[in-house]
């Protein structure tokens, strides 16, 4: 065979410019590793300079705004009983509800509170139509048998006529309780309970916890239901009646008692209740100005609901808030306690409340010019019209729908985002 020419003496050579440092991709190793960084929490690497950055999350609302906006809501549905102007009311809070409500399970108890409502709704009827409605009137629905009552039972009975005016009085009543309970409910499902907890002045701590305990515990109790029911489903086992509710309601019982368990673990744990040493004046005080403000503020709030309390109403309501606040300020100095990255109350939590605040003030408004509109009459039965105004006042609620961010606005894949780091 012919001979092979020996290797060259002398430095190998060199390779091409750039081979070394760039691989396949044309860019030098140490630049590309300064683009893209390092991988991110979630895994995902930060793109080089001149790509489009991924939609970031937005730092959720305040818990307080949701609640006030509610509150608010619910605060304007007191104030008339026309069905139209109460339904609306329902659908802000509802559209409001479905655009903005986390992917929670504290979230899933809207549905409940609805069908409180509708509960509500049904025994008040229940009740006209069995034992009669103070309201005369003259459209005779149906007649159903009397039954005689003794003579102490004077201004009750039992059967007798339904009338068309009594089942609408009862309705308009009943709707407003009805659209004050959604209003709780949207408040419930928009506000995360722990962050609403972390919000609360230190003088409310431990009252705090036990009202975030009691509202966290009935959505978790729903989602317990919801879930054994649908395994109960899957395993073609009934889910219904009388059988069912038994094999589903022991379990859901048992997962409380565990959660209350672990919870009071966990609380003792953590060092729940200690409090710091104050003086004994500082405690008196702190008593009887948040007591004393809490009665001003009842006593304002009944004379601004009055007509004869009118005058005194607003004084003596912002002087108990000023009383209360000096007292929880005060009474905040006992609990030792610090705050991990608080929430703050920025522009939109102004917005978010100024728009429920706006609602409650301009019904009070429509209600004193104008009653006859937002308490529409049912002797003679005439059908309940829509006022304009109060109507697009209601609008005004739907601010926070287009404020706020939508769930789930967090960082996606990278898949999506993200350019991949070439191989």
């Amino acid at each position: 065979m012919p001979p092979t020419d020996p290797a060259p003496a002398g430095p190998p050579p060199a390779r091409p410019a750039g081979r070394r440092a760039s691989g396949a991709t044309g860019f030098p190793r140490r630049a590309r590793s300064r683009a893209w960084g390092r991988a991110d929490a979630g895994g995902a690497p930060h793109a080089p300079a001149g790509t489009p950055a991924p939609h970031r999350h937005r730092e959720p609302l305040h818990p307080g705004a949701w609640w006030l906006w509610a509150l608010a809501l619910g605060t304007a549905a007191t104030r008339t009983t026309n069905p139209l102007l109460l339904a609306l009311l329902i659908t802000v809070s509802a559209y409001v509800v479905i655009t903005r409500r986390p992917h929670a399970p504290w979230a899933r108890s809207y549905g409940a509170f609805v069908k409180l409502a509708l509960a509500v709704l049904l025994i008040r009827l229940l009740f006209t139509t069995v034992l009669g409605s103070p309201i005369p009137g003259t459209h005779t629905l149906l007649t159903l048998p009397e039954v005689p009552l003794p003579d102490w039972a004077q201004g009750i009975r039992l059967g007798g006529r339904v009338t068309a005016e009594g089942l609408a009085f009862a309705l308009y009543d009943a709707m407003k309780l009805a659209t004050l309970l959604i209003c709780v409910g949207a408040a419930n499902a928009l506000a995360n309970p722990s962050r609403l907890l972390k919000s609360l002045p230190g003088a409310l701590y431990e009252m705090g916890v036990a009202v975030v305990v009691a509202l966290t515990f009935a959505p978790n109790l729903i989602a317990d239901v919801q879930r054994l029911r649908a395994a109960r489903r899957l395993r073609g086992r009934p889910d219904r009646g009388v059988r069912g509710l038994l094999q589903v309601g022991l379990p859901v019982l048992e997962g409380a008692l565990e959660r209350s368990v672990a919870l009071a673990a966990a609380m003792d744990a953590r060092g729940y209740g200690r409090t710091a040493q104050v003086p004994a004046p500082v405690r008196r005080t702190t008593a009887a100005l948040t007591l004393g403000g809490l009665l001003g503020v009842c006593a304002g709030t009944y004379g601004l609901l009055t007509a004869a309390g009118g005058t005194y109403g607003i004084p003596v309501l912002l002087a108990g808030v000023a009383a209360a606040v000096a007292g929880l300020w005060l009474g905040g100095r006992r609990t030792v306690r610090t705050r991990y990255r608080p929430d703050r109350w920025d522009a939109r939590a102004w917005l978010v409340t100024a728009s429920g605040a706006a609602v409650a003030a301009l019904l009070f408004l429509a209600a004193a010019r104008d009653p006859a509109a937002l308490h529409p009459g049912v002797v003679p039965l005439v059908a309940p019209s829509l006022p304009l105004w109060p109507a697009a006042a209601v609008l005004v609620g739907l601010l926070p729908a287009f404020v706020t961010p939508a769930p789930g606005t967090a960082v996606k894949a990278s898949v999506r985002t993200a350019v991949k780091e070439p191989s």
